[in-house]
């Protein structure tokens, strides 16, 4: 492996795979600790979804002048 590449990022194409990946699930890794305990990715989201039910909701500022 090079030290390091020069890309020319002029001839840059975007990514014609791009929009395949819209709907696919985001894959997140998980401490080894963490995998113990939620070994299904629906235990993940119910933990997940119980802990964003619980957070208080964020107030948006109101600006003054």
């Amino acid at each position: 492996m090079a030290a390091e590449y020069r890309f020319d990022y002029k001839k840059a194409k975007p990514n014609r795979f791009a929009a395949r990946m819209q709907n696919e699930p985001l894959i997140v890794m998980v401490d080894p600790d963490v995998a113990r305990v939620f070994t299904t990715s629906e235990e993940v989201n119910k933990a997940l979804r119980a802990l964003i039910s619980a957070m208080p909701e964020k107030k948006t500022k109101v600006a003054t002048k």
